[in-house]
């Protein structure tokens, strides 16, 4: 058995400039890139997730557009898998489980954005998969959230996040540690 990474939702329209920027998308995407590098060289399964934004009136990741490309930093090789999602939940109506068992992953590293919405829903599916789950959470990004009146600060966002998913759904680390542990 192995452990894949997945990466999920590196794409142009999260970046400055695209229709959707994250605060820290940048950095987040330049470890996404080292624990990239890292599987790469050590010939582990790289799967890249992308979302396409089909429900009507979407303003970003919308098919055929720059801003749903994956961005440059973590652009596919060949013979890389992407997958092709519609939900936050990156195994919902795709094929990412059958592929991450034809690779015989029994563990999966992610790395992404959103922190709150497709980092936690992907995190807590493959959990629900049987997979021992591992958060890069300095390769993750997310954006200031607005609830009861008040404006959630994006770094407050990504840590109420990560600290609920370090018990019991994956082990929360950075790509440093991640990195040490291939």
């Amino acid at each position: 058995m192995t452990t894949a990474l997945v990466l999920v939702d590196i794409q142009n329209d999260y970046f400055p400039g695209g229709n959707m920027a994250l605060e820290g998308m940048d950095a987040a995407a330049a470890n996404a890139a080292k624990l990239l590098a890292g599987f790469r060289e050590r010939g582990l399964p790289v799967f890249h997730v992308r979302h396409l934004s089909v429900r009507p009136g979407a303003m970003f990741f919308v098919p055929g557009t720059p801003g749903a490309e994956v961005h440059a930093s973590v652009r596919p090789a060949a013979g890389e898998p992407v997958v092709e999602k519609n939900f936050p939940n990156s195994f919902r109506g795709t094929s990412l489980l059958e592929q991450l068992r034809g690779a015989n992953a029994d563990g999966v590293v992610i790395a992404g954005a959103m922190s709150h919405m497709c980092i936690d829903a992907t995190t807590r599916a493959a959990f629900d998969h049987d997979f021992k789950c591992t958060v890069a959470e300095n390769a993750c990004a997310t954006r200031a959230l607005e609830f009861g009146g008040r404006t959630i600060p994006a770094r407050d966002v990504h840590a109420a996040f990560m600290a609920a998913l370090a018990v019991p759904y994956a082990r929360i680390a950075s790509t440093e540690e991640v990195w040490r542990a291939l």
